[in-house]
């Protein structure tokens, strides 16, 4: 009996032991200051946001978030504070048990360009967004194009970055007087008239076949525009 009673006193010990080494860690793991702040960037992109922007972003208070406590640092407020940046499409803030701040951030794509007055990018889902301090896309530059007309013309921006071959040879974008769109190429010196934003994987296909059959008969040169807005048809005009 005595033994029970003596078994169950060191149990009873060992557990009040734990529960005060337990609330002893806790505490002083809350008061930890935070001890680096690691920035990292999903997917290999572009640098449109850098890590001195993301940085400045994990100010709160106007205090360096390695000088707060991890007690009072708000994980969900720094993730909304970087998810506002517009330069950025989603962010995961977290802390490791050693105190370290971790922000994993993916960037939006930019897909084009638009030259307006101020000019701006399209966004790989039709946003707009601003261009960035930190680097210049290299994507098709879109012209005669307001912002309330990105919506029109997307689906066609959409096609070029999807399309390798367009992707490859696409540098320009027109809006016509006609308000027909027209392309213009990297290499060669006729412009493509797609016309209508409509059968755009047609169109993109009788191109193609256009394409390869004038680069066997070595006749690109020769032409001064191609025409896809008619269905099943590609008009050429000769220089």
């Amino acid at each position: 009996m005595k033994k029970r009673m003596f078994t169950y006193l060191k149990f009873t010990s060992l557990v009040g032991l734990i529960i005060v080494l337990f609330a002893f860690t806790s505490k002083r793991n809350k008061q930890r200051k935070i001890s680096e702040v690691r920035i990292e960037f999903i997917e290999e992109q572009d640098p449109y946001v850098n890590e001195a922007t993301v940085n400045k972003l994990l100010i709160q208070n106007q205090e360096r978030v390695t000088n707060v406590g991890k007690e009072i640092l708000v994980l969900n407020t720094v993730e909304q504070d970087l998810d506002s940046h517009k330069m950025v499409e989603h962010s995961d803030v977290y802390l490791t048990v050693n105190g370290e701040l971790r922000a994993r951030i993916k960037q939006r794509t930019p897909i084009a360009r638009v030259n307006a007055v101020t000019p701006f990018y399209v966004d790989v889902i039709g946003n707009t967004m601003p261009l960035s301090e930190s680097y210049s896309a290299h994507v098709p530059l879109v012209h005669n194009v307001s912002e309330r007309e990105v919506a029109e013309v997307f689906p066609l921006l959409k096609e070029i970055q999807e399309d390798k071959f367009l992707r490859k040879h696409v540098v320009g974008i027109y809006l016509n007087m006609q308000g027909y769109y027209e392309l213009e190429l990297r290499v060669y010196p006729f412009r493509v008239i797609i016309g209508k934003v409509e059968n755009l994987k047609g169109k993109v296909k009788n191109f193609k076949a256009f394409y390869q059959k004038a680069l066997k008969d070595q006749s690109l040169d020769k032409y001064k525009k191609v025409s896809l807005q008619f269905r099943n048809q590609v008009v050429c005009t000769i220089k």
